[in-house]
């Protein structure tokens, strides 16, 4: 079964081109910025048996166009370059790019709080006319389906320098990523938004003979350009799965992997509450998404503390998203020392005598209420499974529960509800996950 999503949008038939001239996909275009520290991998079409030389950064390949006008070259990996480079790719033709940098480039992917947009993102004037940033890049893909892999992705914007006429229209979440990566790195940053509001999960994905249709077109025509890392901000059109998305997700991340060749960090948005989600709890979704944790190299943001609407399932505050996702990126991609990237997860409980004693990964510089008032949304089950609401404090690096009703703790939960607002995080300013203590399935990302 073909993953398409039936919107009022533009299908993508594939077909092999056939050209007399050289050409390489979208992709490839001056203004971009390439990989550094890993080899660069150039491809595209040409008559067959052309002879192409790629020319770039003092380093030349050459290769021969197949019989189908395939050819790709690779050159060594280059350092970070902020100064402009001109690649040059030869055959029976030449294309010029020009102002080319190396730095790192970073997917992002997802529905519509990926998609959203810094016009409609909180203080959207402001944020706008201070997004002139000539090191960092930009890269827009169409909204497109196709029933098998494309060659090439459709383009909303094809690499520009982040200015405010660029920036406005682009991914809120990724452009303040790549501005705070690029504070704390001094590199250049391409920015790859490819995403699409309301999508499920499964046409993302990759499967052996019936991949997704925007796998097919949005994702599958880059590969298998470097890339430093993927950004992924979806869900909320999977919450009736729980646990299942899971698995959906294990799926996505490992098919990306491999179909890029490429072992990538993979990080990932908790998404935010909304008081007009239905049944089941979104909680269990939340456990989902906690529960990737456990594949190497992922990541999460949590978001519980950052939703000015309770009613809008797309929160304006995505400077805090980005921000977020980049602290995982610094600490765990990066290896830059001192950062706490992540809110207390829940790790374990134990019982002394009517109370529920937790513990959690990454207090950072230790537990808080950040609003500094009693602890919130903690729930205490005994043996029975009625939960009834907890009085919660903090203990050094734990959190005790109790309840006079309940003489024996069995189980605790926490924020365990679709509007959840809970005030538990570390003082370094990052909230805690929802989380149930017993048959919990998250991991902790340490």
């Amino acid at each position: 079964m073909k993953h398409l999503l039936p919107l009022a949008v533009g299908f993508l038939l594939v077909a092999s081109p056939v050209s007399a001239e050289v050409k390489v996909p979208s992709i490839f275009a001056s203004h971009m910025v390439v990989q550094r520290d890993k080899p660069l991998t150039i491809w595209g079409t040409a008559d067959k048996a052309e002879a192409v030389t790629v020319s770039f950064g003092g380093q030349t390949a050459n290769a021969k166009a197949d019989d189908k006008g395939n050819w790709k070259v690779t050159l060594p990996a280059f350092k970070a370059n902020a100064t402009p480079q001109t690649m040059t790719i030869k055959g029976s033709n030449a294309l010029e790019l020009t102002d080319v940098l190396v730095g790192d480039v970073w997917l992002g992917s997802g529905q519509s709080n990926m998609e959203w947009s810094l016009n409609q993102s909180a203080d959207p004037q402001k944020t706008i006319a201070a997004a002139n940033h000539p090191n960092l890049r930009l890269y827009h893909v169409k909204k497109v389906q196709a029933n098998a892999p494309a060659k090439d992705v459709q383009l909303e914007r094809g690499w520009a320098a982040c200015t405010p006429e660029t920036a406005k229209n682009f991914s809120a979440v990724l452009y303040h990523f790549g501005t705070r990566l690029q504070k704390d790195l001094d590199v250049p940053i391409g920015l790859i938004n490819s995403s699409w509001g309301g999508s499920k999960i499964e046409p993302w994905t990759v499967e052996k003979g019936t991949s997704g249709g925007m796998y097919n077109a949005m994702i599958a025509p880059l590969q298998p350009v470097a890339l430093k890392g993927i950004l992924w901000y979806q869900g909320e059109s999977n919450m009736s799965e729980g646990m299942k998305y899971a698995e959906r997700k294990e799926a996505l991340i490992k098919g990306w992997r491999d179909t890029f060749a490429q072992d990538l960090p993979f990080y990932f948005v908790q998404i935010a509450p909304w008081a007009k989600y239905g049944s089941p709890n979104l909680a269990e979704l939340w456990e989902a998404q906690a529960a990737c944790l456990k594949l190497p190299g992922t990541g999460m943001a949590v978001t519980t503390d950052l939703v000015d609407d309770i009613n809008d399932i797309h929160p304006k505050n995505k400077f805090d998203v980005g921000n977020r996702l980049a602290l995982w990126a610094l600490a765990k991609t990066y290896g830059k020392s001192g950062i706490v990237y992540s809110g207390p997860l829940y790790k374990g409980m134990k019982v002394e005598g009517d109370k529920a004693v937790l513990s959690f990964a990454h207090v950072g510089g230790g537990l808080q209420a950040r609003d500094g008032k009693p602890l919130s949304e903690f729930e205490v089950a005994g043996e029975d499974g009625k939960f009834v609401p907890a009085q919660a404090e903090i203990k050094g690096d734990t959190v005790v529960v109790s309840a006079k009703e309940v003489a024996t703790p069995a189980q605790v939960r926490f924020g365990w509800r679709n509007v959840a607002n809970p005030n538990l995080g570390n003082k370094d300013g990052l909230p805690a996950s929802p989380f149930r203590t017993k048959d919990w399935k998250g991991g902790t990302g340490e």
